[in-house]
């Protein structure tokens, strides 16, 4: 009997094996694949640590691309009719089973994946919004985990407060 520490470890590795495969197929597919495989490696990380060098680079190039999706009018129409079309495409090949791979299984995931893109691309919208919003952050604190941390311990040539004197 596996204890709950191994039982765990294995639904993260399959939840995340499958929201990662279902990603990696969605990238070439119809759908949000990059955030479906950012998905998959976070739930993956949290039991598997090795899987962590690869969440950043993942998660920046997710949110690069929904940002890019509601960057301008044009592209964010193009988004909404892409979701739309996906809709109409999973209607028609539910209720018509004589077409090519035709029927409810593949017309369910043309409307499953039309749904999560336009869902997406709300939060995309919700998220380019709040940031208009949001005061800008000063530069020198971008790269900073924390507001007090200093980062290269002097300041025009003094030590920092708080250091030893003759400690630079």
């Amino acid at each position: 009997m596996l204890k709950g520490g191994a039982v765990r470890r294995a639904v993260a590795l399959v939840t995340g094996g499958a929201l990662l495969l279902t990603g990696v197929a969605l990238l070439v597919l119809p759908g949000p694949g990059l955030l479906l495989v950012l998905a998959g490696l976070l739930v993956l990380s949290r039991e598997f640590p090795g899987v962590r060098r690869y969440v950043d680079p993942v998660r920046d190039r997710a949110l690069r691309a929904a940002d890019d999706s509601v960057a301008s009018p044009l592209r964010l129409a193009a988004s909404v009719l892409a979701g739309a079309g996906l809709l109409a495409a999973g209607v028609t090949w539910g209720l018509r089973p004589r077409l090519p791979f035709g029927g409810w299984a593949t017309g369910s995931g043309l409307i499953l994946s039309g749904l999560l893109l336009l869902g997406l691309l709300l939060w995309s919208l919700n998220r380019a919004r709040q940031a208009r919003r949001a005061p800008a952050t000063p530069p020198s604190r971008l790269g900073s985990g924390s507001d007090f941390e200093d980062t290269d311990h002097t300041v025009h040539g003094r030590p920092p407060t708080g250091a030893p004197p003759g400690d630079v």
